[in-house]
């Protein structure tokens, strides 16, 4: 079936697009959803690594109901401008965000990050620690993200398993019959994800020669390590709310020991949400759990 055509509420890559703008930040165009726009309370969603904002578009509706909901593709995703050879870092992801919500005028924040998007999150707090950016954020939800606690992940000893990461990452994307198979495989419940909704992440991806963005995948591993300090102090030093909310069927996310020392000795205001029977992508797969998690106090 083609991506663009509507069937049992699936929606569809030019729905999607619909639903959003381009709005030039810098020198660059980045696609956002702005929605709910009556609601005092917003919420900023920050999107993982090789998808986009449509991770979410089973939880968009429901969400917009209790919150401005502020959900963009960062610079090499999705519909947003894609970069020719060049990676963009979690540093200039960020700058471009503020710039992009300063223009919309955000207050009264709560931001939910998801793997890629939790480093982004974590950049924010080190900044906000620092008093570089003063952003009215009321609280910050993580969502299965993507940070190593222990700094034994970055030793040398690690280096192949981490090019082997890499190299898996990049051999998914191959072809559209790869990528699909590995997706599905961090999925709990794999028949909860259809073909055309992997059609249309798919078809994301190489939205403008999107898949280029593969060539860097090891920077965007090595930039963990450069910036592990300073991002785990960033949630050891910050006085905001933070709220949890993990998959118990998640190969690709922090194991529960870890998230218990994350829990002792990184958060002290915090709570979390365990999802039972979801992979990586709960907003695919559990949505109206997730919902749940996310509106709950």
């Amino acid at each position: 079936m083609d991506v663009m055509t509507k069937n049992n509420g699936f929606t569809t890559s030019s729905e999607w697009k619909q639903k959003g703008d381009l709005i030039q930040v810098y020198n660059r165009k980045i696609f956002t959803i702005d929605t709910g726009g009556d609601h005092e309370n917003c919420l900023i969603i920050l999107h993982g690594f090789l998808t986009s904002s449509y991770d979410y578009n089973k939880i968009l509706p429901e969400l917009s109901k209790h919150y401005r909901v502020i959900i963009q593709d960062f610079i090499g995703f999705g519909f947003s401008d894609k970069l020719e050879n060049k990676y963009l870092t979690i540093i200039d992801q960020t700058d471009y965000l503020l710039q992009l919500w300063k223009i919309l005028d955000l207050k009264n924040i709560t931001i939910l990050a998801h793997d890629y998007g939790a480093l982004v999150a974590k950049e924010l707090l080190a900044r906000q620690n620092s008093y570089i950016t003063h952003l009215d954020i009321d609280k910050i939800i993580f969502c299965n993200g993507s940070m190593p606690l222990d700094q034994s992940y970055f030793l040398d000893t690690n280096d192949n398993y981490k090019n082997e990461v890499s190299k898996n990452m990049v051999t998914m994307l191959n072809s559209f019959g790869v990528y699909k198979k590995s997706m599905r495989k961090v999925f709990y419940n794999e028949s909860l994800i259809s073909d055309d909704e992997l059609k249309v992440l798919w078809k994301l991806l190489e939205h403008n020669n999107g898949r280029d963005i593969i060539n860097f995948t090891s920077n965007y591993i090595r930039e963990r390590k450069i910036f592990w300090n300073r991002w785990v102090n960033a949630l050891n030093e910050t006085q905001i709310p933070v709220k949890l909310i993990l998959s118990k069927k998640d190969n690709d996310t922090l194991e529960e020991d870890n998230i218990v020392k994350l829990i002792t000795d990184k958060l002290t205001n915090n709570k979390t949400f365990w999802i039972e029977k979801s992979g990586h992508y709960p907003m695919l797969e559990s949505p109206k759990r997730l919902i749940e998690c996310i509106l709950s106090n």
